[in-house]
């Protein structure tokens, strides 16, 4: 991985705390601006954070500013997805800072593969060693394109 130091932005806490999280800016998010998951139930929101490690930015308030959620056994896989950085946060380094303090993360160390998925952040994300699949073909998948129709 690229040895790369963000400062951590003033004014802004980050925390691996799951009763700092607000689910409400989260499922929000989420379920009307993301274009992974929309119209994602509440419900499955609040189970894929019960079995995540989440990582939340808050601003000097303690609103929540940013998010990203890792699935991980903690021993070979993790997953990073559900990233965001708020609109009124963004442009401040706090995806860069949140991406280097979740690799940092001592239950995220020695495995043998971090994955992640995005439609347009692949320069962020390279910044940080993360690069195409290297064996494309060994990779398969079942696909739900759409699995939360809108109500």
């Amino acid at each position: 991985m690229p040895e790369i130091a963000i400062p951590a932005p003033t004014n802004f806490t980050l925390s691996t705390d799951p009763a700092w999280l607000d689910i409400d800016v989260i499922h929000r998010f989420l379920s009307e601006e993301s274009y992974w998951a929309q119209h994602i139930p509440r419900a499955v929101v609040e189970r894929g954070i019960a079995n995540s490690l989440c990582f939340g930015i808050y601003d000097a308030v303690g609103q929540q500013a940013a998010f990203a959620r890792v699935v991980t056994d903690q021993a070979s896989f993790a997953w990073l997805c559900d990233v965001f950085v708020l609109p009124a946060y963004r442009g401040q380094g706090l995806s860069k800072w949140l991406v280097q303090t979740m690799l940092a993360h001592p239950d995220l160390q020695g495995l043998r593969r971090h994955l992640l998925a995005t439609l347009d952040a692949h320069g962020l994300y390279q910044q940080f060693g993360y690069q195409p699949l290297a064996q494309l073909g060994r990779w398969l998948e079942i696909r739900h394109p759409n699995p939360y129709p809108a109500p």
